[in-house]
């Protein structure tokens, strides 16, 4: 079975940025690191689907590049399980993962593909609300009308389900979207490498 693990970037995935660290820098970072975490993994084709130009040299070389616009968050959900899609035909399966996660266990993303056996949506929910991470069969269901910042998206999205038990969730995460949110970043854990080196060498703390 086909499957895709595509990142999201948006210019947001650079709000978390601490003082002293230059928000394009930690964008970049974040999202690279996240990506990683994506081409890593065993059996999925990775894409990057991303607003923000310049993102084109993160990625390995073969790794499909989707460019979409700024939208509102379901438009932007919707154009970008669509362009990540359309790079790969024939994938019946696709993940979405924020860029704002770059320290996500790539277990967490196989738990989400396992549930599609049995919903049409999975869920990674974000602490503090929204979505680290959506699953879904292809192609996205048009009833799914959220975005990844929806503080109440599970809840959203069983509210529009045609089924009750079409919607599932799987372990939870964080993402990275205040500068007290990198608190959450623990050291010791595998990975990360440009957000911690980032980090390291701007003074804001020890990573």
């Amino acid at each position: 079975m086909e499957r895709i693990a595509a990142v999201l970037v948006t210019t947001e995935a650079g709000r978390a940025s601490p003082p002293g660290v230059d928000a394009a820098d930690f964008l970049r970072a974040v999202a690279e690191d996240t990506y990683e975490i994506v081409a890593g993994l065993d059996l999925v084709t990775p894409v990057l689907v991303t607003t923000v130009p310049g993102m084109d040299e993160i990625v390995w070389p073969g790794t499909p590049v989707v460019p979409v616009s700024e939208a509102p968050g379901p438009d932007l959900v919707r154009a970008a399980f669509a362009g990540a899609s359309a790079a790969v035909p024939g994938a019946e399966q696709a993940v979405l993962i924020s860029a704002d996660a770059p320290d996500l266990p790539p277990l967490l993303i196989g738990k989400l593909f396992r549930e599609l056996g049995r919903a049409a949506i999975t869920v990674c929910p974000a602490a503090g609300g929204g979505a680290v991470a959506l699953a879904a069969r292809l192609p996205y269901p048009e009833w799914a009308a959220s975005g990844m910042d929806a503080p109440e998206i599970v809840a959203d999205l069983r509210a529009a389900a045609p089924g009750r038990r079409m919607v599932a969730t799987g372990p939870g995460w964080h993402r990275l979207r205040t500068p007290a949110d990198l608190a959450f970043l623990d050291p010791g854990l595998e990975g990360w490498d440009n957000t911690r080196g980032l980090l390291s060498g701007s003074g804001t703390g020890h990573y």
